[in-house]
């Protein structure tokens, strides 16, 4: 991802479904999500809302706070992603 003059490589986990005729992106763990008709065209719009969400919080000097809080670690190479230990489907019943 190229943000602003200087490139930036993230890494993020892409997760995408469907509800109804849109599909839905979301992605993990920097919890930013678009849509699209298509998961193609869900898929190339969240990489743009990635692509925006780090850029602002660059400008607003809060990208390291923010990799910090979703839980990316600094090294020498750029930021790592936190390992994902499980991904689960879960059925909860629950009183409601």
């Amino acid at each position: 991802m190229t943000v602003g003059k200087r490139s930036l490589n993230i890494e993020y986990t892409g997760e995408i479904w469907k509800e109804g005729r849109t599909f839905i992106a979301r992605a993990v763990p920097l919890d930013v999500m678009s849509c699209g008709g298509s998961a193609k065209q869900a898929r190339d719009n969240l990489r743009e809302a990635v692509a925006l969400f780090v850029s602002t919080a660059r400008d607003q000097r809060t990208l390291a706070a923010i990799l910090r809080e979703c839980g990316y670690r600094r090294t020498r190479s750029g930021w790592q992603p936190p390992q994902m230990l499980a991904r689960e489907h879960v059925r909860h019943a629950v009183n409601a």
